[in-house]
């Protein structure tokens, strides 16, 4: 493989230092704020400054992640947190909202800023735009193909996702979490729903199964052609995952990027973390593979089957259990119950178990109590050359490359026990636990004498001026003032409606979301200017499809911020939608600087926080369906053959909830999905120009009519929520 960049989670410390021993180039941390996973232990400022030190003398990189959505009075304290972490020696700052990053990078240019995978960068044009406003690299979103990973990587530094757990949905659009259980996952708290199980009203998938849940990501030597499409970086996932995994993902890479055998590497990951049998992903299409349907969580390694003897249950197996070890029991595919080791005879071992277990049952061991030993006890070091030369009438020196460091008082010859070579090196080869490995050169001693405590203490000062020397502290920022732009405020009237037919429609704008997008028929009809619905998932071979429709249309709407230079491109007035997550007042004067005529805040907000953000052309959703997923993959595995083909499904969880799941077609021949939230929304703030999505309901003009009456709107729906209009999420 070509020189490529391995960079690992660290969710705390112990992961940290677990991953760089193991041969990480980089690791990904968040502070106590503004991390996409805050329920990790994560990291304060000292500890990260520390870290630094530790990762720059290894000449490894330390990223951080502010990688969650800022509301508008959070910013300041968005900002001072950004300002330490660069100030404490972090190589960049990894950020969801691209307006913020781009005010950051006017503020201090010296910053290095990534933009992060939530914020659903796909194409070429979401690429184009992370680099006008300052962005170095491009975290791309999981789904994205590798025809689109070629074009974008030679725009623009990329790295992309080989190893993890992968979201259902795409990337920084999911709001299951967040309209279920008020917590957010672009706030950092996803409490994870779509790992629960849940059942479609499709024939063979009526039985409750992990029907959202994918299988963790693994795409080993399916690096190799990432490296030729030019990403530079591979990316572990894990901040909340155990320190031996993180040291196993990045074993196993580090081999294969290395070009050795990494066969033993992968049978310690797999024992250390494995969901589902791991897919290759959506970069390479979607496989069998991709949902873990019948088992959640960690289902680790296969190493024998159940048998009874004397009725207690044994598997024979040529893996040496020891005490400590834990299994997985499988039956027909599902999981049973977990299994400890009990004892053994050399050719297996017995099993302890919380259930009984069948002759036949599959074991999975799922911790490797030897494997993870060995893990975590890597150490790595940097070997620095080093000569030493201690002569009587001069004072001792030290040369590490083209650094001299020289003692204070001349050395005198010794009465008796002069320092010898070996002397020198042994002390010298104490390191203080500093990751350094010194290479003697010359070490001359002409029969000194020098106490052991002054000995160790230029010992010690040479150790400190190399470090300083190998790992330079920047010169830290001055923190600036950047004050929160002025917006124009709106005057509310508008109404907005999206839907899949206009036929009967009337609304000041009218966003024509296809089930099809071959087939325009139910777009002729309708009052109002008439926009394209473009989702946050968008390819190449989709813009080909729509490049020919976009003249029939006054603008386009579009959930991500590509649609920023694809609008421009095609000279279209651009309605940014939802799926901007537009939470703070830097944001809405960005979307408006970017030539956007209409844009929609996110639907996260409460109702005060509308308002405060409702500059001329705000909309907010008020009514109609809430989506709270988009998919690129099929729940249904692609089973295209017996598909019956409803353009609404019905995903009914564990208490009997029952969330709308959309199909539609764009390109590529196969079918995309959205999930909608089990209630319908009612709520409008009073202020704000009011959007409707019709996208799952039966109502039709007269709940564009009812926007501004939440009242009225209930009465329309089977049921409905004020969603976040009256609770701040958390």
């Amino acid at each position: 493989m070509k020189r490529c960049e391995i960079l690992a989670p660290a969710g705390d410390a112990q992961s940290a230092y677990a991953a760089l021993n193991s041969g990480a180039d980089a690791v990904y941390l968040g502070l106590s704020q503004f991390s996409a996973r805050a329920n990790a232990e994560n990291f304060d400022v000292s500890a990260l400054a520390q870290l630094c030190n530790f990762a720059h003398l290894l000449g490894a990189k330390v990223y951080v992640t502010a990688n969650t959505l800022v509301k508008d009075e959070e910013a300041e304290a968005f900002f001072s947190l950004v300002l330490s972490a660069w100030n404490a020696g972090a190589d960049a700052i990894l950020m969801q909202d691209i307006f913020l990053g781009r005010e950051i990078k006017r503020a201090y240019p010296e910053i290095v800023l990534h933009l992060s995978t939530q914020a659903g960068c796909n194409n070429e044009y979401g690429a184009l735009l992370a680099k006008e406003y300052g962005f170095s690299r491009v975290v791309l979103a999981r789904e994205t193909p590798l025809a689109e990973i070629g074009k974008i990587s030679e725009l623009i530094e990329t790295e992309v996702f080989v190893q993890g757990a992968l979201c259902t949905c795409f990337s920084g659009q999911c709001y299951l979490s967040s309209f279920a259980g008020n917590n957010s996952g672009n706030r950092g708290r996803c409490k994870q729903p779509c790992r629960k199980k849940y059942r479609i009203d499709r024939k063979g998938f009526e039985e409750e199964a992990y029907a959202l849940s994918p299988s963790d990501l693994s795409v080993g030597t399916g690096t190799e052609e990432l490296l030729r499409a030019g990403v530079y970086s591979l990316k572990i996932e894990g901040r909340m995952r155990r320190p031996e995994y993180v040291a196993a993902a990045v074993s196993y890479y580090r081999a294969l990027a290395d070009g050795t055998d990494a066969s033993e590497e992968f049978t310690r990951l797999r024992r250390a973390y494995n969901r589902g049998d791991y897919t290759s992903g959506l970069a390479f299409g979607q496989d069998k593979n991709f949902l873990s349907r019948d088992v959640q969580g960690h289902i680790g390694e296969d190493v024998g089957e159940v048998s009874l003897r004397g009725g207690k249950p044994y598997c024979k197996s040529a893996y040496p259990a020891v005490r400590g070890d834990c299994f997985k029991i499988l039956r027909d595919g599902k999981e049973v119950c977990g299994a400890a080791f009990l004892s053994g005879d050399g050719r297996g071992f017995y099993l302890s178990a919380s259930a009984r277990l069948n002759a036949g049952d599959r074991v999975r061991v799922t911790t490797d109590t030897v494997s993870n030993a060995a893990l975590l006890s890597a150490k790595k070091t940097r070997d620095i050359p080093l000569s030493l030369y201690f002569r009587a009438g001069e004072v001792p020196r030290a040369v590490c490359g083209e650094l001299e460091i020289r003692g204070e008082v001349p050395l005198e010859r010794a009465g008796k026990a002069p320092l010898t070579r070996k002397d020198l090196t042994e002390c010298f080869a104490k390191t203080d636990g500093l990751p350094l490995s010194p290479v003697f050169g010359e070490v001359i001693t002409d029969g000194v004498f020098l106490p052991k405590s002054l000995l160790n203490a230029f010992r010690r000062e040479c150790y400190a001026r190399i470090c300083a020397y190998l790992a330079p502290v920047r010169a830290p920022l001055v923190k600036k003032e950047i004050l929160a732009p002025q917006i124009d405020r709106s005057d509310g009237t508008m109404t907005a409606v999206i839907a899949s037919d206009l036929r009967g429609l009337s609304a000041d704008i009218l966003i024509y979301k296809p089930a099809d997008y071959s087939d325009l028929s139910g777009m002729s009809e309708g009052k109002g200017e008439k926009y394209l619905y473009l989702p946050p998932y968008f390819t190449s071979e989709d813009e080909k499809l729509i490049a020919d429709m976009l003249p029939l249309f006054d603008g386009i709407y579009c959930e991500g911020t590509y649609g920023i230079p694809l609008a421009a491109r095609y000279h279209k007035p651009l309605f940014a939608g939802t799926g901007f997550n537009l939470t703070n007042r830097f944001a809405v004067n960005g979307v408006i600087c970017a030539g956007a005529k209409y844009f929609a805040l996110s639907k996260e907000l409460t109702g005060s926080e509308q308002r405060a953000l409702s500059a001329k052309g705000a909309f907010a959703l008020t009514a109609g369906s809430v989506k709270v997923m988009d998919l690129v993959h099929c729940p249904f595995g692609r089973r295209c053959g017996d598909c019956d083909r409803k353009n609404i499904y019905r995903l009914t969880d564990e208490q009997g909830r029952e969330f709308p799941l959309r199909r539609y077609r764009f390109s590529g021949g196969f079918c995309r999905f959205e999930v909608y939230n089990c209630a319908s929304l009612a709520y409008y703030n009073g202020e704000t120009s009011a959007l409707i999505d019709l996208s799952a309901e039966d109502a039709g003009q007269e709940l564009v009519l009812a926007a501004r009456d939440p009242d009225r709107a209930k009465r329309l729906q089977k049921n409905s929520t004020s969603g976040h209009g009256n609770r701040s999420l958390l």
